[in-house]
């Protein structure tokens, strides 16, 4: 029987969080734009503030013989979301405190450790890659703007070859057994992560959710 490809064990193994995070109450209500513009503004504020810290993380990264291939300049998200949050007034909008749970984990574990920061930069990104491409059709349908310049990735050519090329490059990283469940692990603690960031924003914006 042919050993499972480590791209395939990470999703296989993350199925259940990933069924997770697209059934949280803020999203539903999110892309059927049964939430307010502000909901969709906050959440743009919250990825800032995650994208801030794991794109510095990324600049550490670049070099580093593991991590540094799976850093591409056309997935940075920083001016994409700064420039949403212009459009939606949203600049300066505080971290939630699930944000700064995840942004303090994205402190401890990506700037030292190369499989840990693979772990919240495939966590993220390829998420951006797939659903957030429906999360941005249904946020030009139901919104007033046209901030969703986040989910553009204009820079990498075909999506669907990106995340191809991705998951290769996960194959072919050169970790043992030990370190890829090490990475699995933190995969389903960013997972976990992002939920949490969700279940906040939909206790703040959510409707019929308690403030």
């Amino acid at each position: 029987m042919a050993e499972e490809l480590f791209s395939a064990a990470v999703r296989r193994s993350t199925e259940g969080r990933h069924r997770d995070a697209e059934q949280a109450v803020f999203l539903g209500q999110l892309v059927t734009g049964a939430l307010p513009l502000a909901g969709y503004a906050a959440m743009v504020a919250q990825h800032h503030h995650i994208y801030s810290v794991l794109e510095e993380a990324a600049a550490v990264m670049r070099d580093d013989p593991v991590a540094g291939p799976f850093v591409h300049d056309g997935l940075t998200r920083l001016p994409a979301l700064e420039a949403d949050l212009r459009e939606l007034d949203g600049a300066g909008l505080p971290p939630s405190p699930a944000t700064q749970r995840y942004t303090q984990r994205l402190r401890d574990v990506c700037f030292t450790w190369p499989g840990g920061f693979v772990a919240h930069h495939y966590t993220r990104y390829l998420g951006d890659l797939s659903g957030g491409q429906y999360i941005a059709a249904a946020v030009r349908r139901h919104y007033t703007t046209s901030a969703t310049s986040f989910y553009a990735f204009d820079g990498i050519g075909s999506p669907a070859a990106f995340k191809a090329r991705y998951r290769s490059a996960l194959d072919a990283a050169p970790w043992d057994q030990e370190e890829r469940r090490r990475i699995v692990d933190e995969v389903l603690v960013a997972y976990q992560l992002n939920i949490d960031v969700l279940t906040d924003l939909g206790r703040e914006h959510a409707a019929g959710q308690a403030a």
